[in-house]
């Protein structure tokens, strides 16, 4: 038996992800993007963890979040407290993960109802190859 809708009428969901891609409703994105419970997505320009700044962080001001879900990419990189000064000061709150973890907590508590907003870095660059072994 069904308690409850998959979703909620008028929420943004993420529907999939893959490194470098993901897909809000029906539609794909392959730039990093601020994803708020209602409304439109927005770009987010940014495309590497090393080229945030305070003013990225201050665009999510306009979408009234009381919390940011904010993915670092592939890997979980933490932001230095310096740019987050705006979110700080009115006292929402963020958490920091990688950006499939960002997906799926930000699913969560937008069923929930919460007025949250995904930050997503989207890597634009394939990962690293990885060089092969060779023995002695």
């Amino acid at each position: 038996m069904k308690l409850q809708p998959d979703r909620i009428e008028g929420v943004n969901a993420v529907t999939a992800f893959v490194p470098g891609s993901v897909r809000v409703n029906a539609q794909f994105y392959t730039h990093s993007l601020l994803l708020p419970w209602r409304g439109e997505v927005q770009a987010w320009p940014c495309a590497d963890f090393s080229e945030l700044t305070p003013q990225h962080f201050e665009q999510l001001l306009a979408l009234t979040p009381e919390l940011v879900i904010f993915g670092s990419g592939r890997r979980l990189r933490f932001v230095a407290p310096s740019l987050l000064r705006a979110l700080i000061e009115r006292r929402i709150g963020l958490e920091t993960m990688d950006t499939a973890a960002a997906c799926r907590t930000y699913n969560v508590l937008a069923s929930e109802g919460r007025q949250v907003v995904a930050a997503l870095l989207l890597d634009e660059s394939p990962p690293p190859a990885t060089q092969p072994t060779t023995g002695p």
